[in-house]
């Protein structure tokens, strides 16, 4: 049995903004009901113009890298050089996520090519609590011995899921992707988190949930302007409160919500002042329902 360790985390940060202000919606509602000031997303000319209120993406030909592969390019770049690692050093790619671009083939296999890491990569999805899973998925197979080293990226674009009309849900998600390095504690170049405990319990809801589906197709009464195939909740059912200050670390007023990528993005902005021997938690909740707990501690 091997320990595994998080070795580094890596962000991309898409360049445009949103702010609260610019959103269809009262900007003191917003507030009052999220804490969210602004969301970083991947284009805003098109979300803000209210003939298309949604994302302009450049349209790619099979041959060319997709977004979604990009973005995880980016931040696993990231984490690798904050890690002391060379691509060459990993061996599988998970990809976490709530939302995928495609159904295959999978978004890991096309970043371990962009990459050039050897191994495999495979994708999956379990809403906002993608990334702590993945970490559980990849810190099994380091415990095992199945592998040495391995990349969890998690590339959100929950800007191109929402439907920008709907006042119950526009302003709530933006666009990033995050990254993390999972690897046996004997192989870590420099300071790093042990894995010490992981949670991951789930339980079936309705309240937030996506129909989008290649079966939708066969229905009688046909796919184009389904509302449900975008983002869909219950937000009363499941809306709790803002945390204090000393409750947690905050990145909604910057970051908005992004779904699985959130939970990292704290974990990276507020891990640096821990100490040897102190322990930190990353936690995630999402729709199905989901709930990730990674609890960490510090060695240098």
């Amino acid at each position: 049995m091997h320990q595994p360790v998080m070795s580094g985390t890596g962000v991309f940060t898409p360049s445009e903004v949103i702010t609260t202000e610019m959103a269809p919606s009262s900007s003191d509602f917003i507030v009052a009901a999220s804490g969210i000031h602004q969301r970083y997303v991947l284009n805003k000319s098109g979300v803000l113009d209210p003939t298309v209120m949604h994302p302009h993406l450049r349209q790619r030909t099979d041959d060319k890298s997709g977004v979604m592969a990009e973005m995880a390019t980016d931040a696993c770049n990231k984490v690798l050089a904050q890690a002391g690692k060379a691509a060459a050093d990993v061996d599988p790619v998970i990809v976490a996520a709530s939302n995928l671009e495609r159904e295959y083939r999978a978004i890991a296999i096309e970043v371990q090519d962009l990459l050039g890491t050897s191994g495999f990569g495979f994708d999956m999805i379990v809403a906002c609590s993608s990334a702590t899973f993945g970490i559980q998925a990849a810190s099994d197979m380091i415990r095992s011995g199945s592998a040495r080293s391995i990349l969890v990226v998690n590339p959100e674009i929950c800007s191109g899921l929402l439907e920008w009309r709907d006042r119950d849900c526009h302003f709530i998600f933006g666009d990033v992707c995050t990254a993390t390095l999972i690897e046996r504690k004997e192989d870590a170049a420099g300071a790093h988190f042990e894995v010490n405990s992981i949670k991951c319990p789930t339980q079936f809801s309705n309240n937030i949930r996506n129909n989008n589906g290649f079966l939708r197709r066969s229905g009688p009464d046909g796919v184009a302007d389904r509302r449900d195939m975008q983002f869909m909740q219950n937000g009363r059912k499941v809306f709790g409160r803002i945390p204090e200050p000393e409750e947690q670390p905050n990145i909604l007023q910057h970051y908005a919500n992004t779904s699985s990528a959130g939970s990292i993005i704290a974990f990276s902005q507020n891990s640096e002042d821990i100490k040897d021997g102190e322990l930190g938690l990353i936690c995630s909740f999402g729709a199905g329902y989901s709930v990730g707990s990674v609890l960490l501690k510090r060695s240098c």
